[in-house]
């Protein structure tokens, strides 16, 4: 949809670097240079994918979301789905390597909760990622401190 010209939207964010409120950066969750994280479930090879605080206000209004279906086999470093914005479409860069067990249908009806709850509702997918590899891929990401260096934070 189109806006006036001077019309302001007071929902919409402003991109972090002009002045938004700081990107909430969780210290327990490893980051991507492509500003996805991911969390670890407890003693599994199970990883939570989402997208980051930093992103979503870099995006604006998320419109859309396309997701990888459960048994998509993803691969560290490829894009792997996307997020439409008013502002633009971005890839979602697989941040590990596995099978994705589960994918958030709720953003089908309501992409909005990437911008509400980046860290919780909004989360993207599930990866059933091999055991054996999956603390070297971790190892790999970013922790807080870096992400907030890379984002200038």
């Amino acid at each position: 949809h189109r806006r006036r010209p001077g019309h302001v939207n007071r929902r919409h964010r402003a991109h972090p670097a002009i002045g938004a409120p700081m990107p909430d950066i969780p210290t327990d969750l490893r980051y991507a240079t492509d500003h996805l994280w991911a969390r670890r479930g407890d003693g599994t090879g199970l990883v939570r994918v989402g997208v980051t605080d930093f992103a979503q206000q870099a995006l604006g209004d998320v419109v859309s979301v396309t997701l990888p279906d459960p048994g998509d086999t993803v691969t560290a470093g490829v894009a792997c789905g996307d997020v439409e914005s008013v502002k633009s479409v971005s890839d979602l860069v697989a941040p590990v390597t596995g099978t994705v067990s589960t994918s958030n249908d709720a953003l089908t009806g309501a992409p909005e909760l990437v911008n509400a709850d980046p860290y919780g509702q909004g989360w993207m997918f599930d990866v059933e990622a091999d055991r054996g590899t999956l603390d070297d891929q971790l190892s790999r990401l970013l922790d807080a401190d870096d992400y907030r260096e890379l984002t200038g934070e």
